[in-house]
């Protein structure tokens, strides 16, 4: 009969359990990881706007300028961070934006004033979505095609409804609110609803139901349907999503330039995008981080920022944002074989 071995009398050290750490430990540390890595990222852009154009950069008017700007994109990421989260993507962001915001600028809209606006905005985000949830869940279309359809279809249309000409905002409640005098405690507006939008996209994710779906139609879509997960539902209430996000940013965008152009919104994809797989969410799915997207958000607007008050050419900006996305891809793949 086989004995085993037992600690020494007198002796007070615990057998220890040997083996990997449990998964929800392993990801709150590379949770902490990334966290820590796009932080110190950010402060590094803090200091080097702080050393090149000291009193241009850490300017209270500046700052607020970058939060703002910020806003607009951030809401859009929250969306695409879900859509990516499931597996999916969403090249037709932009393109909502632009057709969301001139469709919401028309004469015929603003005779409705503040609510006609915000109403429409929200309500052609959602149509979009809609479609591309459709085409794509009950459709069975790939994502890449659907929301590339989506984008070219969006982009036209609201070149048709603008003659490419720029739809000038004249409610006064709109104008209103891109004011310094509508600040709060020193916040835009527009701030304050991308933190609102930021927490409500926490929450849902990290707390919900909803958000655990999303997680697991990511990971494994046959799984989560032997699971009892309808996949279909939930991709078109995925990309609905992605459209609500996409209507409210061209709310916000018509608040920042006071007008509706079939131009805005140009490569938000690409920053939504990359922003969401800069912060920890998987282009594959299965993963997916509010906390991350949010921070590459900043990076990215900061970035732009300090490249903008230095006077340097767009094209070095677009280099130096390809690298910070490979140098997080790498981060991202160190600490998933260390933990």
């Amino acid at each position: 009969m086989t004995q085993h071995a037992s600690p020494p009398r007198g002796s007070t050290d615990k057998v220890q359990p040997i083996g990997p750490l449990p998964a929800w430990r392993s990801l709150v540390a590379r949770a902490d990881v990334r966290t820590l890595s796009l932080l110190g990222v950010l402060l590094a852009l803090v200091v080097v706007g702080g050393i090149t154009k000291p009193d241009e950069f850490l300017d209270t008017r500046n700052l607020q300028l970058v939060l703002t700007q910020a806003s607009v994109i951030g809401v859009v990421t929250v969306g695409m961070t879900f859509v990516i989260t499931s597996g999916g993507i969403d090249l037709s962001v932009g393109a909502i934006v632009a057709l969301a915001s001139v469709w919401a600028t028309t004469m015929a809209t603003q005779d409705f004033g503040f609510a006609g606006i915000l109403f429409t905005a929200v309500l052609v985000g959602v149509g979009c979505g809609l479609v591309n949830g459709v085409l794509i869940a009950y459709g069975a279309m790939v994502p890449f095609i659907a929301t590339l359809a989506m984008l070219a279809s969006a982009r036209g249309l609201a070149l048709q409804i603008t003659d490419g000409k720029t739809q000038i905002v004249t409610v006064d409640g709109i104008l209103k609110l891109g004011e310094r005098d509508s600040y709060v405690l020193g916040i835009p507006p527009l701030v304050l609803v991308f933190a609102v939008v930021t927490i409500i996209g926490w929450l849902v994710l990290n707390r919900t139901t909803f958000g655990r779906r999303t997680v697991a139609v990511g990971g494994n879509a046959e799984a989560a349907r032997l699971a009892g997960i309808d996949v279909r539902r939930q991709r078109l209430y995925l990309y609905l999503l992605s459209g609500l996000c996409c209507g409210i940013a061209a709310f916000l965008l018509i608040i920042l330039s006071g007008s509706g152009q079939n131009t805005n919104g140009n490569l938000y994809e690409l920053d939504a995008i990359a922003a969401a797989i800069i912060g920890g969410t998987l282009l594959s799915g299965g993963r997916g981080t509010i906390t991350g997207s949010v921070l590459g958000v900043l990076i990215f607007t900061t970035i732009t920022n300090i490249f903008a008050l230095n006077n340097l050419q767009s094209d070095v900006q677009q280099i130096a944002k390809g690298a910070i996305i490979v140098a997080a891809v790498l981060v991202q793949r160190r600490t998933a074989s260390t933990t």
